[in-house]
């Protein structure tokens, strides 16, 4: 038996694969052909690791062959990854998707690639994404621009466009992702798969090229809840080399799952600042919220208007950082970076020390309104995008940052848990994505949520017609 990739997820393959139905290496072959297939029209791999992928699943094989006792320490075991080009592995250039990072060969792995490869992942090659991750259109004048797979004259979002792309395109059955204003939740969201920002130091950063050090976050990009559970409790844990990394015990997420939302109290985001979005997004948003009320939740709607000064601020404070980061780059070669992303790390660099200052405060102080907020509510409901995934012609990088953020940054600017979720289709086709947000450490809740609402509905089994 051939591995049906494209309806595949990571459950169901690890199953068949320990079944015997096929091999790792048969599995990571079906996806690079599909790589070698449709990557040309979508540019969704920066480099694929063709050598290394067919090492990794070799010596999988032979663990699945011999089928040892210890099997249950390897939870991947010959599962497909794609890892976004911001993220270290060992031999492998991370471009960051910039020509200043062309030959940059990283000699270790990041600590959230060692956990992959040691829970018997199969990396099959690095991702690509809007530069130094700085955009959420996905086009990228250095590697190509990253094509929508429901409609390649759109957007597929960012800065982790690459990895949405693979995922929904089965290029591999599940893709690593990083997050600073919603970077893994918006391509998720326009793509149609399931993206999921843990809390902040949750995950590792260590090893990953930063945009702001104070907002990043490292995620997966899966086809399923569940999917994303398993990634998650790979992923998760301290690091104590990290100093954003928490050490705070990591959930049994799989356990969670099934247990429903029965009892919840659910808030739905209202007001003028979420009423802007799309009416045909804003009626997705509450058919999700009736699905979870079906299954016995307490619904009711919450003016959030005040979310709007925290993407003001988590935008001041990406742009700054950034600045920060990339200082010298902007002092020798400003030339080198796209027009869009050198006009943001200017308008960074700009920021005055008061204006930083002032957006910090805002940090904290919505930290804490959130602790208050979720006294009262188990999770929080509203779009992930105000709008579905725009046209490519036409659409500015800039402009699409400042909208495709309005609800996903404030949560980078909290480091609030935030789970997407496909939840319906506009008019023209293209996917709508519910984002569920819970208290920090909550992880298990989204997931536990998310997965609840997709069971109930259908939208999991819709894919890109290639």
């Amino acid at each position: 038996m051939q591995p049906d990739i494209f309806n595949l997820n990571l459950s169901v393959a690890l199953e068949q694969l320990r079944r015997r139905e096929y091999s790792a290496l048969e599995l990571s072959e079906a996806c690079l052909r599909r790589v070698a297939r449709l990557n040309p029209t979508y540019h969704a791999f920066i480099n694929p690791t063709l050598e290394l992928a067919a090492q990794a699943s070799m010596q999988a094989d032979v663990l699945l062959n011999h089928q040892p006792s210890n099997l249950d320490e390897f939870p991947l075991l010959g599962i497909t990854i794609g890892l976004k080009d911001l993220v270290n592995l060992a031999g492998v250039p991370t471009t960051a998707g910039s020509k200043f990072f062309a030959d940059n060969l990283p000699f270790e792995d990041a600590p959230v690639v060692s956990k992959l490869k040691q829970s018997g992942g199969v990396i099959l090659g690095k991702t690509n994404l809007h530069e130094i991750a700085l955009g959420v259109t996905g086009v990228n004048q250095h590697y190509g621009t990253v094509n929508n797979p429901w409609d390649t004259s759109r957007i597929s979002g960012g800065s982790s466009s690459g990895s949405a792309v693979a995922v929904a395109l089965g290029m591999c059955l599940v893709a690593v992702g990083t997050d600073t204003g919603g970077s893994i939740r918006i391509p998720a969201a326009l793509c149609g798969v399931v993206g999921l920002k843990p809390t902040y130091g949750r995950v590792s950063t260590r090893g990953v090229i930063p945009l702001s050090w104070n907002l990043d976050h490292v995620g997966p990009l899966t086809r399923t809840v569940r999917d994303a559970a398993w990634m998650l409790t790979v992923m998760a844990g301290y690091d104590s080399h990290d100093p954003a990394s928490v050490d705070i015990p990591v959930d049994n997420y799989l356990a969670f799952l099934e247990r429903g939302v029965n009892g919840w109290r659910v808030g739905v985001a209202n007001g003028n600042y979420v009423a802007a979005a799309d009416a045909e997004v804003l009626m997705a948003v509450d058919q999700a919220a009736q699905v979870l009320m079906d299954l016995g939740a307490q619904v009711q709607k919450v003016d959030l208007s005040w979310l709007e000064e925290l993407a003001l601020a988590n935008s001041q404070m990406t742009q700054a950082d950034g600045a920060a980061f990339h200082r010298e780059r902007l002092m020798e070669h400003p030339d080198w970076f796209g027009a869009d992303v050198l006009q943001r790390l200017q308008t960074g660099a700009a920021l005055s020390s008061s204006e930083y200052a002032l957006a910090r405060r805002k940090q904290a102080e919505s930290r804490r309104r959130f602790e208050i907020f979720f006294e009262e509510f188990d999770i929080l409901l509203l779009p992930t995008t105000p709008i579905p995934a725009p046209l490519i012609k036409g659409t500015g990088a800039i402009e699409a940052a400042r909208q495709l953020t309005l609800f996903t940054a404030p949560f980078n600017l909290t480091g609030l848990p935030a789970l997407s979720v496909p939840c319906g289709f506009s008019k023209t086709g293209m996917p709508i994505g519910l984002q569920v947000i819970s208290k920090h450490w909550a992880e298990s809740k989204i997931l536990q949520a998310g997965y609840a609402f997709e069971q109930a509905t259908e939208w999991r089994h819709h894919h890109p017609n290639v």
